[in-house]
């Protein structure tokens, strides 16, 4: 019975089309992002930007998508499982190449700040905040039409992945290519949402009504709320010095890091691309295993663990030079990845009101982690700049150390300020 089920899923007409629009939304992204870095910094194969010149642009990101991320969730709170947003993101997605090549890259050559804001304002429009929309959205879709939103999501880091494998021989030939594939596997996507609409979505109308009355989308009231909270704001504290980092460390700095190891640029650059889509299809496959250990060791250890990872993958680059060996720490993100997310948005549910979830989701980890690249990214992009990769490695290591510490005093137990729902015997 519990196969014919499974089957009858991976038949479920809305779980192919969601899954489908994962894949190309994830590979339209990652077929530029993952190289993005390299992009602004490669003197060959890019802008020739400097450390704090990136970090700039990192910051400035941060502060469109955190606005973008506001609207763009009252937005699709009123559309619900209506797929006017994300269409209106896809059309931003096929536009990807002219603008890179025709707008942002002359701005920021000529005139920086104005081509950052106008930069941030598109990338986050397309596909910074888009990403919150388009999995909130697709985990509405899983529970009205009955199927398993880690599976759909899944699909998306298996196109990033994809994309990721291609994107590392693209750059070295011309970095223009990576945009140009970002517009094509666009215009698929526009043409899956346009065109693609299950039965069951159409005829969908009094499931739709039925589950907006429980939803229960917080009022601006309930958020004012929730900042009240002492333990919210001590999780808040936690997120902005460790899982900032993640950003920082991971788009901010390692790609050129890890390029500079190799006797040459497109070696390097050609390696990178490969190490990152394994990664990528390791990281997939843990989402499936950590809630299995999660069970296990209870969501405090398992948030723990994940600090712990991050602190140790990011000191180790920070002593060792080996690109094999660094190759290997790399691949100590796909068990980061998981670890700290999985656990906590667990958390949230377990110690909150889990009406509430999605917003404390959004204001303690995703809002929380931007503003933390807001205040970090241009500091470290200096730090880099005067002192180099291994001491600024070294520094951010010291921080998510101290930052774990600290966890293990605030983080609560998985026993104690239950008001949530609580773990499963």
């Amino acid at each position: 019975m519990d196969l014919q089920r499974k089957l009858r899923e991976l038949k479920n007409p809305s779980y192919l089309q969601s899954s489908t629009t994962m894949l190309l939304f994830f590979a339209s992204w990652g077929i530029w992002w993952s190289f993005f870095q390299l992009w602004l910094t490669s003197e060959h194969n890019g802008l020739g930007l400097s450390g704090s010149a990136v970090g700039t642009i990192f910051s400035i990101n941060s502060i469109a998508s955190l606005v973008l991320m506001f609207l763009y969730g009252t937005i699709q709170d009123k559309l619900f499982i209506k797929r006017h947003l994300l269409i209106f993101n896809a059309i931003l997605a096929t536009l990807t190449a002219p603008f890179f090549i025709f707008v942002y890259s002359p701005l920021l050559q000529s005139y920086f700040i104005v081509g950052a804001w106008v930069g941030a304002i598109f990338l986050s429009a397309a596909y910074l905040s888009a990403v919150g929309v388009l999995e909130a959205t697709t985990e509405r879709f899983s529970r009205v039409f009955g199927f398993a939103y880690g599976q759909a999501r899944a699909w998306g880091s298996f196109g990033y992945a994809i994309s990721a494998l291609l994107a590392g021989f693209l750059f070295v030939k011309d970095p223009r290519l990576n945009f140009i594939g970002g517009s094509l596997i666009g215009i698929c996507l526009l043409l899956d949402l346009l065109f693609w609409r299950p039965k069951e979505e159409r005829a969908a109308l009094k499931a739709i009504d039925e589950l907006k009355s429980d939803d229960a989308t917080p009022k601006l009231k309930d958020m004012v709320g929730l900042l009240k909270i002492k333990v919210l704001w001590q999780i808040i504290f936690f997120v902005m010095f460790s899982w900032t980092f993640y950003n920082v460390f991971d788009q901010q700095m390692f790609p050129e890091f890890y390029t500079s190891l190799f006797s040459s640029n497109a070696v390097g650059q050609q390696t990178y691309g490969t190490l990152n889509s394994i990664q990528v299809f390791v990281e997939a496959l843990m989402l499936g295993l950590v809630p299995l250990l999660m069970k296990k060791i209870g969501v405090r250890k398992t948030l723990l663990l994940g600090t712990a990872i991050m602190c140790l993958r990011i000191g180790l680059c920070g002593f060792i030079t080996d690109p094999i060996v660094i190759s290997g720490v790399k691949m100590l993100h796909s068990l980061e990845v998981p670890l700290f997310v999985l656990s906590i948005f667990r958390y949230f549910t377990l110690h909150f009101d889990t009406k509430l979830s999605a917003t404390l989701y959004m204001i303690g980890f995703q809002i929380a982690a931007q503003v933390g690249q807001v205040i970090l990214s241009t500091p470290l992009g200096i730090l880099r700049d005067n002192m180099g990769y291994s001491m600024t490695f070294k520094i951010i290591a010291l921080i998510v150390l101290l930052t774990g510490i600290y966890g293990f005093f605030i983080i609560k137990k998985d026993n104690e300020f239950v008001n949530g729902q609580p773990l499963e015997k």
